[in-house]
C-alpha cells in the first residue's frame, strides 16, 4: 500500500555556541550531511555544497531504502552497474556505503566524478559530486574521499527547520505528531502517524502552493472542483460541497469530498481549501477516516487559520 509521503510526493541551523570543525553540516532540510572540504560552503541553488567558483560541487539527497540493498546484492553477484563503474565498499561516519568514481573531460579539462550511496534506516543516503582540475582550489581524490567518509544521516529534520523553509508561515500545528517536507520550499505534511502511515490511517494534512488559479471569481468553483478531483489515493470520490469562503480575509474555496481509501476501502472524508493569491495559491488537503472526522476537522481548521504569507 502506498504511503502518504510516497503518494503525495531537505542550511544547517547554527546554535548559539560555535560548531566544532569536524561537525557535519546539513543543508537546509536535508537528512544527509557531511564535513565539507576546505573551500566548500552550502550551495544556494541546489541541495549540497560548492566552491566559490562552482567548479567543485557536491549534491546530497535521499533515495528509497531498498536502493542500497540492490547495489549491495549486485556487487556480491558481480553484476555490472548502469554506469559501468564498479562500486567499491566504503566506510562513512553513518556506516556502510559504496562509492564509484570516474574521470571525464570537458575539452582539455579533467573532471573527477563521484557517487556515494549510504545505508540508512529509513532511506538510502546519496551523494553525487564533481571536481574540476581547473578549480581555483582543486581538491585531490584523497580530499574528496575524506569528505565523503564524514557523511552522516539524521532520521528527522527538526520541525522548526522544515517550517522555516516553507514559503508560508504555519503558526499552529494542532498537536500533529509528524511534520515531513514533501517538496523542498513548496509543500509539507502534518500527520498523527509516521511517514509510513497509509492514506486510510491517521488524520493528515498536506499544505503547499499550487497554480494561481483563475483571475475571474466566477471560474474559481470549477477550478476547485478540478483540483479536488485530482487528489491522489482516494477512490469513489463524491463532492458533497463546493463553496466560496474567506480565509483570513482572502478569497478562497472549500471543497468537501466523501471517498474510500486503502485496500479495505476505508470511508474517509477529505477537505480541500484553496486560498487564492497573486502568483500562486495556497492549497490545503486534509483527510481523516469518517469515524475520526468530527475530532479531526477542528484541528484542520486551526492549522488553516494559522497560516500566513512570508
Amino acid at each position: 500500500m502506498k504511503t502518504i509521503v510516497r503518494l503525495l510526493a531537505v542550511v544547517f541551523i547554527a546554535v548559539a555556541s560555535p560548531a566544532l570543525a569536524a561537525d557535519p553540516v546539513f543543508p537546509s532540510g536535508a537528512r544527509v550531511g557531511l564535513v565539507p572540504a576546505e573551500g566548500l560552503t552550502v550551495a544556494k541553488d541546489f541541495l549540497g555544497f560548492e566552491s566559490a567558483d562552482q567548479k567543485v560541487k557536491v549534491g546530497v539527497a535521499e533515495i528509497p531504502p531498498a536502493a542500497f540493498a540492490a547495489v549491495e546484492a549486485a556487487v556480491k553477484e558481480g553484476k555490472p552497474t548502469t554506469t559501468g563503474s564498479k562500486p567499491e565498499a566504503f566506510e562513512t561516519a553513518a556506516g556502510k556505503a559504496f562509492i564509484t568514481s570516474d574521470t571525464g573531460k570537458d575539452g582539455a579539462t579533467t573532471i573527477k566524478m563521484y557517487s556515494v550511496i549510504i545505508s540508512g534506516e529509513k532511506f538510502t543516503g546519496y551523494i553525487i559530486a564533481q571536481a574540476r582540475e581547473d578549480a581555483a582550489k582543486p581538491l585531490s581524490d584523497d580530499a574528496m574521499r575524506k569528505m565523503f567518509a564524514s557523511a552522516t544521516l539524521r532520521n528527522e529534520v527538526p520541525t522548526e527547520e522544515q517550517l522555516s523553509l516553507m514559503p508560508f508561515k504555519i503558526g499552529e500545528l494542532s498537536d500533529f505528531k509528524t511534520v515531513r517536507t514533501l517538496a523542498p520550499r513548496s509543500s509539507i505534511l502534518l500527520t498523527d502517524g509516521t511517514e509510513d502511515t497509509t492514506l486510510d490511517g491517521a488524520p493528515y494534512m498536506v499544505i503547499g502552493l499550487t497554480a494561481s488559479g483563475p483571475s475571474s471569481p466566477e471560474d474559481r468553483g470549477r477550478f476547485a472542483q478540478q483540483t479536488a478531483a485530482a487528489i491522489p489515493g482516494i477512490r469513489n470520490a463524491r463532492i458533497i460541497s463546493n463553496e466560496p469562503m474567506r480565509i483570513e480575509g482572502t478569497p478562497g474555496f472549500e471543497t468537501r469530498i466523501e471517498a474510500v481509501a486503502g485496500k479495505n476501502d476505508t470511508p474517509v472524508t477529505v477537505v480541500q481549501w484553496l486560498r487564492f493569491g497573486g502568483g500562486s495559491s495556497l492549497r490545503i488537503i486534509a483527510s481523516a477516516t469518517r469515524e475520526e472526522w468530527p475530532k479531526a476537522f477542528p484541528r484542520f481548521r486551526a492549522v488553516r487559520d494559522g497560516i500566513d504569507p512570508r
